[in-house]
């Protein structure tokens, strides 16, 4: 394939894939909607002299629309800060939840789920300690007068087995028939509870941690390089690193808050679309925004519509993600090397 065919072909999956999905997802359900109808809801609020049924209009503005909006978000935060993190470490392993964030995120709702049982409670409380999580990390490995990037990715293992283990000892004294399937549904992922007052919790976060990404995405490229040639260049590496990390911090903890725990995308996801746009982070950032909402959208689609009851979305991301990791890892590419 030529350079202009793939230009192309990334134009199109890159701007036309979300929308076709998002259109789609809206028609996908236990209760059938014909897509002129999708439409003409849609636009009723524009032109009130559209009729549409009033069953139609609530299925599509609150059940639908807020979930499909929760799964293009969620999927293009994890994605974000998957591509990000592997700029920014040089690793192409590292993923999202690097630094401990999905952990403590897990611990914080499990904790809440067996202290109150409200939602907007749970999700407070994963927001506020994935943060926590990270912030444990970043000061530990900072308490080491010779505390590298290395020290930095082991104390992240460290932390999140801590918190791992913390979500263990909840589960553990949680009740089994009552508080115990609430915490494992939820550790599991699932976009189902997502509501309009869940979205607007978390837009602040996820609009300062989209735009802080977007124009840092050209000093992640310097910190790719290396932290002397980035100093040599004029940029101080250290303090873009940890604003990069706050970014990320951000994105996973509100995106966790509200869908529970989604492995795999933010590893799988920045290597595919490094495999179409190639591994300039001015291009990959805002490119893997696109391809892991319609990603996450892809996936939620299949988990409400294969069988009658809805699979959990964390089981189908790594039923899925990981052959497609392993197809990548066995085509091999060059942008690492």
């Amino acid at each position: 394939m030529n350079e202009e065919n793939k230009e192309i072909l990334s134009i199109v999956l890159l701007v036309f894939l979300p929308i076709i999905l998002f259109f789609a997802s809206f028609l996908i359900g236990r209760y059938p909607i014909d897509p002129v109808d999708v439409i003409k809801t849609i636009l009723c609020p524009i032109f009130p002299q559209l009729e549409v049924s009033q069953t139609i209009t609530t299925i599509v503005f609150e059940i639908r629309l807020p979930r499909i909006i929760g799964a293009f978000v969620v999927g293009a935060a994890l994605a974000m800060a998957g591509s990000a993190f592997q700029g920014i470490f040089k690793n192409p392993l590292v993923s999202s939840d690097l630094l401990g964030v999905s952990n403590g995120a897990g611990f914080g709702a499990a904790l809440a789920i067996l202290l109150s049982g409200l939602n907007v409670v749970t999700q407070i409380f994963a927001f506020v300690f994935g943060l926590i999580s990270v912030s444990i990390t970043y000061l530990i490995s900072k308490s080491y007068k010779n505390g590298g990037i290395l020290v930095l990715v082991l104390s992240g293992v460290a932390i999140s087995a801590f918190f791992g283990a913390l979500v263990s000892a909840v589960k553990f004294i949680a009740d089994p028939d009552d508080k115990l399937p609430e915490i494992v549904y939820w550790l599991m992922g699932s976009l189902a509870s997502i509501t309009v007052d869940k979205l607007i919790m978390i837009s602040v976060p996820i609009i300062i941690g989209v735009v802080v990404l977007m124009l840092l995405r050209w000093r992640i490229n310097l910190l790719s390089m290396g932290d002397e040639e980035a100093q040599a260049l004029g940029l101080n590496p250290s303090r873009t690193r940890l604003v990069v990390i706050a970014a990320c911090t951000l994105l996973t903890s509100a995106a966790v808050s509200i869908s529970g725990i989604i492995g795999w995308l933010g590893l799988v996801i920045p290597h595919m679309t490094r495999m179409i746009v190639g591994p300039d982070n001015k291009i990959l950032i805002p490119a893997s925004l696109s391809l892991g909402a319609s990603f996450l959208l892809l996936i939620d689609n299949i988990s409400r519509a294969v069988i009658s009851i809805e699979i959990p979305i964390g089981i189908l991301t790594a039923v899925i993600g990981v052959p497609i990791f392993l197809y990548l890892l066995r085509k091999g590419y060059s942008e690492w090397s």
